[in-house]
């Protein structure tokens, strides 16, 4: 039996390790992009050698897709909190879209790739988006703030098509107003 500290330290080693890898490859992708990222960089950039490296990743491509995996969790705790800070419905939602817009303007050009998008985590963290976000268009709604003539999660959708485009803007403004726009079209109508 492995005394605990001991296990404790194995842990701790463990982690440091693949955190040190994984923020080594963010790294390598924002300098360089996804399909440049090798095991040797990686390795050589975090101090580790390949040997050690390949124990904890078989290939170039698990350590992407932990990474991926990582930098949606903190995208989706990102979100969440922002859909969790206290005020009106409307506040909330612009909080969540604001920082959605964000984080898509900030990824422009550091596309992780086909392969990565096609992984389980994906889907799941849309889908978790999708919900979290319907349900505050519904909280929305019933408050008056929200238009009720479109079900919550369409317009859900509809909001992160809309603003995924602010990968392509040029500037923190332009992303500002395809936020607006896109609030402007979550307002319920005037009028009877």
């Amino acid at each position: 039996m492995v005394p605990r500290l001991w296990s404790e330290t194995i842990d701790a080693h463990r982690r440091s390790v693949r955190g040190a890898a994984l923020d080594a490859t963010a790294e390598l992708v924002a300098e360089r992009g996804v399909p440049s990222v090798t095991m040797s960089e990686i390795a050589s950039r975090t101090g580790i050698g390949r040997a050690t490296l390949y124990k904890y990743f078989p290939d170039v491509e698990s350590i992407l897709v932990a990474w991926h995996e990582r930098q949606v969790e903190r995208h989706l705790a990102l979100l969440t909190t922002a859909g969790e800070r206290p005020g009106d419905p409307m506040d909330r939602i612009a909080a969540v879209l604001s920082a959605f817009a964000g984080i898509a303007y900030e990824s422009h050009g550091a596309d992780p790739a086909a392969v990565l998008h096609g992984q389980p985590h994906v889907s799941q963290a849309q889908e978790h988006l999708t919900g979290f976000l319907a349900e505050l268009l519904a909280e929305g709604a019933r408050s008056g703030d929200v238009r009720d003539d479109v079900a919550p999660r369409e317009l859900a959708a509809y909001c992160l098509h809309a603003l995924g485009a602010a990968g392509g803007c040029t500037s923190h403004a332009a992303v500002r107003r395809l936020v607006d726009v896109t609030l402007a079209g979550l307002r319920r109508p005037a009028g009877p």
